[in-house]
């Protein structure tokens, strides 16, 4: 018997999992229902683009919502009480300096299922929080990235 995969990630991107999964199940669906009937309208299935790419979007909402339901299912929030203040944890926002040159960086370390680097936040599985990982303010931290070895202080942990 196979364990399910979990999920760590804040209260916060649990709710906006949530969320998503409220509207695709709410309005998308019924958007692509609708998309598929007008489609079907045209005529002959066989060659109508409209309704593969209406069918195509389809499989993609379900296998989303799909997806969502087993992610919330299956979340474990991170509790802020857990947390060691100055050490870095799933959670938890690092500022580091890149060494030698010192481009400062600040990320906040999330479950996979909250992950966006746009918005300053990567993956626990990601190297560069693998490697920060269980370390604290102050210390040197080598990080193997695709691109190759880099070095990092720890500057804070918030």
């Amino acid at each position: 018997m196979s364990t399910e995969k979990v999920y760590p990630m804040t209260l916060e991107g649990k709710e906006k999992l949530e969320k998503e999964l409220e509207n695709l199940k709410t309005v998308k669906r019924k958007e692509v229902v609708e998309r598929i009937k007008i489609a079907r309208s045209f005529g002959d299935l066989s060659e109508n683009s409209e309704y593969d790419a209406a069918k195509d979007e389809q499989a993609f909402v379900e296998g989303r919502i799909s997806t969502l339901e087993n992610m919330i299912r299956n979340a474990k929030i991170i509790q802020e009480d857990d947390m060691n203040s100055d050490t870095v944890q799933l959670g938890k926002k690092v500022t580091f300096v890149e060494l030698p040159d010192g481009d400062e960086e600040t990320y906040t370390i999330v479950g996979s299922a909250e992950a966006d680097p746009f918005e300053g936040k990567i993956s626990n599985d990601s190297p560069i929080a693998k490697s920060l990982l269980g370390h604290k303010v102050g210390e040197k931290v080598s990080v193997q990235t695709p691109g190759g070895e880099m070095s990092v202080k720890i500057v804070e942990v918030s």
